[in-house]
């Protein structure tokens, strides 16, 4: 930390990777203090800093000691996390109030930190289980409201977190069977808010499942709820403001996309070219067997979800592979892979390989392998590289990765459970490209069909997530709610378009998101808002049929002439050039290297491409 406080004077930048590193690393909670104090020390050193999430939490509970380590998990995910705390109680009356602390704040995301006693009626222990119901679907309705106002006050991301489970038993083990027990009216609560939360796209905090799994005492402690109103104790409170943190960075689309799995005494006990195919630990009969058997199930199940598997391994290629194609305990197949890498190079050369292979950054990859030394080298080499602590027994591997939350999700698309087939189809098309005589043989072999198509209700959560986590091909990042783009798509001033490409090997899905507003003070000039793409489909011409069709539109609708901006930020250097590639003008820039580009609709020649159309937009805004 010294170290840091040192290089601050100097170099912002070096001082903020720094942090991000530290802030990475097992922390109690009085390191998380500390820490969250040199944090704000190189806040305000300079105006270089990480995107910012302004987070309002809201409840009858004192969350102080909860801050810390909020703020901390932002900066071990390179956020700037701006906290506000409601009054105790007031919650209701400050989503209300027209003026007050909270609207001059503008949350981003509102949390609602409750429990059970402050949003169900107090019932009887007798009450009928009719009774019950109805008091749990009002409580429910209540909590919509706070859930709606949140959204339509401040265009803000809503998370609810559900409600421990602090009484005693009345009737002990007999609880669960009476409706209107302590025990029993909160597990109705929690599964029929897991149910709105979905039903309302609000993320759910789940403290109920984590204080199950780690023990009530670790979360809750009477005496400091008696004495100072903390319902979280401090013995929970890192682990918490990382619970925050995760979801933090999942909507602003941070979270990990791809486990890069090490095959010997990782996937199987032993080394498979020393022990051979028949030598492995794997399968029924031994603990070590079963729990590795246990592990790729987890990683299998990991993938259907929308996780990329990759391995990278010292080893030889083929011997490697033999076990996913012949050995009959194998849970992971080779078909579930969509990058494998067994060599005898150096693991961060290979990782670097496989980040290239399937065109994402190395700030992607989650690296899971048993040897520590690996581990150390990776770490070292490249800190991008999330490189979770195996522990020594194979049986707690699953724990180990479901507890870190390198992959949390906010939402579960179509897009999601597509995901493998993709990168394994693009997989194919790299093969088809070399085998082409040039490019442009390649993608007119390619077959490859656009659907261009207005904002719609389906697609929505998938536009949100592209939105929220797309980095390299995008143009102005800037990021919006769901709620956000629904106004826009509602808009007459606003084009809302949404690309999906399909060829021969396959739907790529839901690639490419474009918004264009028309000028405030000229409505012969429409500016585009946001235009990003998924980097897996670049090199196809896609960015010249967003154009066109883009163009089209504009067109049709009387513009005179498109602005395009670009705003630079660390990871999206790949575009910087685009609207020149594309026949714009610049036309100015500022201090902080923004740029401005101008396209004249009536001159613009639609750019040659391989691709045919399926256009399902509107042409004129509709009446």
């Amino acid at each position: 930390m010294r170290s840091i406080q040192a290089v601050l004077e100097d170099d912002v930048s070096q001082a903020l990777r720094d942090l991000k590193l530290l802030a990475g690393t097992r922390l109690d909670y009085i390191a998380t203090l500390q820490i969250d104090r040199l944090a704000q020390n190189v806040f305000k050193a300079g105006p270089e800093s990480w995107p910012e999430i302004r987070l309002a939490l809201l409840g009858t509970s004192t969350l102080d000691h909860l801050i810390a380590p909020i703020r901390v998990a932002g900066a071990r995910r390179g956020l700037k996390v701006t906290p506000f705390i409601g009054g105790f109680g007031m919650f209701r009356q400050e989503l209300i109030e027209p003026d007050n602390d909270l609207r001059r704040f503008g949350p981003h995301v509102v949390l609602f930190d409750l429990r059970a006693n402050d949003v169900v009626e107090k019932l009887s222990i007798n009450s009928s289980d009719s009774a019950v119901d109805l008091a749990i679907t009002a409580a429910v309705e209540d909590l919509i409201g706070l859930w709606r106002l949140a959204r339509t006050q401040f265009g803000a991301t809503v998370i609810q977190q559900t409600f421990l489970n602090t009484g005693y038993p009345v009737f002990g083990d007999f609880d669960g069977s009476v409706a209107a027990s302590p025990r029993s009216i909160v597990d109705r609560l929690n599964m029929a808010v897991r149910k709105a939360a979905a039903d309302e796209d609000v993320i759910l905090l789940d403290i109920a499942y984590w204080s199950a799994a780690q023990g009530l005492a670790i979360w809750f402690d009477q005496a400091r709820w008696h004495h100072a109103k903390q319902l979280i104790a401090p013995s929970a409170a890192v682990f918490y403001g990382d619970l925050v943190g995760r979801l933090l960075g999942a909507i602003r689309g941070l979270s990990s996309k791809c486990l890069v799995l090490d095959l010997d005494n990782t996937l199987w006990g032993g080394v498979i070219g020393d022990d051979g195919l028949d030598g492995i630990v794997l399968g029924q009969g031994s603990g070590t067997g079963e729990a590795f058997v246990a592990f790729q199930a987890y990683a299998k199940t990991l993938s259907q979800r929308g996780v990329i598997l990759a391995v990278c391994s010292k080893n030889t290629r083929e011997i490697a592979e033999s076990a996913f194609l012949e050995h009959p305990e194998m849970v992971l197949k080779r078909d579930d892979i969509s990058a494998f890498i067994a060599n005898w190079n150096d693991k961060p050369s290979n990782l670097r390989e496989i980040a290239r292979m399937l065109n994402i950054g190395l700030d992607s990859l989650v690296f899971f392998d048993d040897n520590p030394a690996e581990r150390e080298i990776v770490r070292q080499i490249l800190p991008e590289v999330s490189v979770p602590e195996a522990p020594e027994d194979s049986a707690y591997y699953i724990a180990c990765l479901a507890e870190a939350g390198y992959f949390e999700a906010i939402a579960f698309t179509e897009e999601d459970r597509n995901r493998v087939a993709q990168y394994q189809a693009n997989t194919e098309r790299n093969k088809s490209k070399h085998e082409g005589r040039d490019v442009k043989s390649f993608l007119n072999s390619l077959d490859m069909k656009m659907i261009a198509e207005n904002f719609n209700a389906i697609d929505l959560p998938r536009i949100t997530q592209l939105t929220n986590k797309s980095n390299q091909f995008n143009l102005t990042t800037r990021r919006y709610t769901q709620e956000d783009l629904a106004a826009f798509a509602d808009s007459d001033t606003a084009i809302t378009l949404s690309f999906r490409l399909i060829d021969k090997f396959g739907d790529n899905g839901l690639i490419g998101v474009l918004i264009a507003l028309s000028d405030v003070h000229n409505r012969g000039v429409l500016h585009i808002d946001t235009w990003l793409m998924s980097c897996r489909v670049l090199g196809r011409e896609v960015e010249k049929e967003v154009i066109n069709q883009l163009l089209n539109i504009a067109a049709a609708r009387g513009y005179e002439s498109v602005i395009g901006t670009y705003i630079p930020t660390a990871k999206n250097g790949l575009v910087q050039s685009l609207y020149e590639q594309m026949g714009f003008t610049q036309i100015d820039d500022d201090a902080h290297a923004n740029k401005r580009w101008s396209l004249s609709v009536k001159t613009f020649k639609p750019h040659p491409t391989s691709i045919s159309v399926d256009a399902r937009y509107n042409l004129q805004v509709t009446e």
